[in-house]
C-alpha cells in the first residue's frame, strides 16, 4: 500500500505542472489607414496624428480627456507682459530614438520647416501650421532659441490658443536620418520607435531610454483594416486587440465610445426674416427634441446641449438649448409676430456619408411641425450645398464644425464673429450673425494669456451664443473602439489623438488566444 501511494506520488510530481498563460507583449491595433511617409505634420485629423502620438513629442500634451494642457517636452512657460513672446524651457536629459540629446536647435527647426517651402521636410500637404496658427507664417513671426535651455515664439499680434494648439502632434518635435536604401528615418523622443515603416503596416518598439514613464508593451503593430467584416474577423481570430474604426463598428460588443470634437449644427440666416428675429430662432429650438435628433444619428453620435462638446477646456454647463417644448415655440413665434407660424427651407447635403442628413432632417420637421414651424427640405449634392450657404441663399442649413486644435477660439470665433460673416467662398459664418459685443469678448479672449481671465471671457460669450442662438448646436460626434478582453487601461481622448504607452495586455482566459 505504501509503494503504490509513493509510486503515484512519484508519478504525479514527473507529470508537467499546467501554466499559466502567458501575457503577450505585443498589442496590435487595427486603424483606417497607415500613411507611407510617418510625418506627423502630414494631417490634423485622422490616423496620422494619432500614430504620431505614439513616437513623437510636443512641448505641451492634451491631458486626460480635455484639451486643456500639460508640460511634455517643455517642464514650463512664460509670456511677456505685451503677449507677443512666448518662452518656453526645455526638459532637460531628453534624447532622440537613435540617443541623440534633444536641443533648442533640432526644436527650433522642426517649428521652421512648417512655414520654408523650400526646406526639404516642408509638410505635403502643408495642414497643421495654416489652420491652428491663422495662415503662413500666421500669427507667428520666428521661432529661435535665446539660449540653450529655452525656446521662444515671437508673434506678430497676440495669439493666447497658441498654447493649446501646440500639443496638436503636427507641431511633434522630429530628427530625420538617412535611412536603408535613400529613405528617411523619423525619429522622436516618445515612449515608441519606429521598427518596421511598409505598406498597410507600421511596426513600434517599445524605446529603453525614454524619459518618462516607461510604455506598458515592448511592441505595437499597426495594421491597415479596411473594412468591418475584416476587422471582426481578426478580432474574433486573435489577429487583432484593438481596432480603432472611422466610423460607428457594425458589432457593438467590447465596442466603446466618446464625444469628439466635431459638432454638428443648425445655422440660421441671421439677415433675412424671420430668423433676422431673436425670439424666432429661441422658439427653433425650444421645439427641437433631442431625442428625435439622438434616433437620427444614433451610432454616429449623440445630441448636443452646450455651445462647446464635452472634453474642450472652457466649455460652459448650463441649461439645455434643446427643450422638445413646442407650446413653448408657439408662444416665441406670437411673441415675434407669427401667430400663424412660418415655413423655412432646410438645406441639406444629398447622399448619406457617415451622417445622413436626411434622417436629420426628418427629425426636425417632426418636432418644428407641432410648433408651427413647417419645415420644407431642400436636398443638394455637397458643392451646391457650400455654395449656396457662404452667398447667404439659404433660411437654414446643416453643416459641422470641429473644434480644431482643442482651443475654444478656432471654434467660437470662424462660426459666430463678423469677420467669417463675408459673403463669398472665404464665409464660414454661415449664420451671417454679427454682434460687436460677442466679436470684443472673442477677441480679447483670444489675445489674453492669463487662462482664468479666458475661461471668464468664453463663459460670458457661449451665454450671449445661448441667448441669441445664430446658430444651434445638434450634436458632436463619437470616436469609436472594439477592443478585445485582454485589452485594458485604453483611455480615448476627445481629440482622436489616443495614448497607448499606458495599455496593458492582461493574460487571456485559458482556452482563448
Amino acid at each position: 500500500m505504501l509503494l503504490r501511494v509513493a509510486v503515484l506520488t512519484l508519478l504525479v510530481a514527473l507529470l508537467p505542472l499546467p501554466t499559466a498563460p502567458q501575457v503577450r507583449r505585443e498589442l496590435r491595433v487595427g486603424v483606417a489607414a497607415i500613411p507611407a511617409i510617418p510625418d506627423p505634420a502630414g494631417a490634423l485629423t485622422g490616423p496620422i496624428p494619432f500614430i504620431a502620438r505614439q513616437v513623437f513629442e510636443t512641448l505641451v500634451q492634451f491631458r486626460d480627456g480635455t484639451s486643456d494642457v500639460e508640460p511634455a517636452l517643455a517642464t514650463h512657460w512664460t509670456v511677456s507682459r505685451d503677449g507677443l513672446a512666448w518662452t518656453f524651457t526645455l526638459r532637460s536629459e531628453v534624447r532622440f530614438h537613435d540617443g541623440s540629446p534633444l536641443t533648442v536647435s533640432l526644436v527650433t527647426e522642426s517649428f521652421r520647416r512648417h512655414i520654408s517651402p523650400d526646406h526639404p521636410l516642408y509638410p505635403n500637404p502643408n495642414e497643421v501650421w495654416p489652420r491652428l496658427l491663422r495662415g503662413l507664417p500666421g500669427v507667428v513671426k520666428r521661432v529661435w532659441a535665446p539660449d540653450q535651455k529655452t525656446v521662444q515664439f515671437q508673434l506678430i499680434q497676440p495669439y493666447a490658443p497658441l498654447l493649446t494648439v501646440l500639443a496638436h502632434p503636427g507641431f511633434s518635435i522630429i530628427l530625420t536620418m538617412p535611412g536603408e536604401g535613400g529613405t528617411t528615418s523619423w525619429l522622436g523622443t516618445g515612449p515608441y520607435r519606429f521598427s518596421e515603416v511598409a505598406s498597410g503596416r507600421i511596426v513600434l518598439e517599445a524605446y529603453r531610454g525614454y524619459w518618462g514613464e516607461p510604455a506598458r508593451v515592448e511592441r505595437i503593430v499597426l495594421m491597415e483594416v479596411a473594412s468591418d467584416d475584416q476587422a471582426e474577423a481578426e478580432l474574433d481570430a486573435g489577429n487583432l486587440d484593438l481596432w480603432l474604426p472611422a466610423r460607428p463598428p457594425r458589432r457593438v460588443d467590447r465596442a466603446f465610445s466618446l464625444p469628439g470634437w466635431e459638432v454638428g449644427l443648425l445655422a440660421m440666416q441671421t439677415e433675412k426674416d424671420p430668423f433676422s428675429r431673436k425670439t424666432v430662432r429661441q422658439a427653433v429650438a425650444a421645439a427641437l427634441d433631442p431625442s428625435l435628433i439622438a434616433l437620427a444619428v444614433e451610432g454616429v453620435a449623440i445630441p448636443l446641449q452646450s455651445v462647446l462638446p464635452p472634453g474642450v477646456w472652457a466649455r460652459r454647463e448650463g441649461s439645455p438649448i434643446l427643450t422638445a417644448d413646442p407650446e413653448r415655440g408657439k408662444r416665441l413665434l406670437a411673441q415675434a409676430g407669427f401667430p400663424n407660424g412660418i415655413a423655412p427651407t432646410l438645406l441639406i447635403q444629398e447622399g448619406s456619408g457617415r451622417i445622413d442628413q436626411a434622417r436629420i432632417a426628418e427629425a426636425m420637421r417632426l418636432a418644428l411641425d407641432a410648433a408651427g414651424i413647417s419645415l420644407t427640405i431642400r436636398s443638394e449634392n455637397p458643392q451646391v450645398v457650400s455654395q449656396l450657404a457662404q452667398h447667404g441663399d439659404h433660411e437654414l442649413v446643416l453643416t459641422e464644425a470641429r473644434v480644431e486644435g482643442g482651443d475654444p477660439h478656432l471654434f467660437l470665433y470662424p462660426l459666430s464673429a463678423s469677420e467669417g460673416a463675408v459673403r463669398g467662398a472665404s464665409a464660414v459664418n454661415l449664420s451671417f450673425y454679427r454682434n460687436p459685443r460677442l466679436d470684443d469678448l472673442l477677441i480679447r479672449s483670444s489675445q489674453l494669456a492669463f487662462r482664468p481671465e479666458r475661461l471668464r471671457l468664453y463663459q460670458r460669450a457661449q451665454g450671449i451664443l445661448a441667448d441669441e442662438l445664430p446658430w444651434i448646436p445638434l450634436y458632436v460626434r463619437l470616436l469609436w473602439a472594439v477592443a478585445r478582453p485582454e485589452v485594458r487601461n485604453l483611455r480615448l481622448h476627445p481629440s482622436g489623438f489616443h495614448r497607448l504607452d499606458r495599455v496593458e495586455l492582461a493574460a487571456p482566459a485559458f482556452g482563448i488566444r
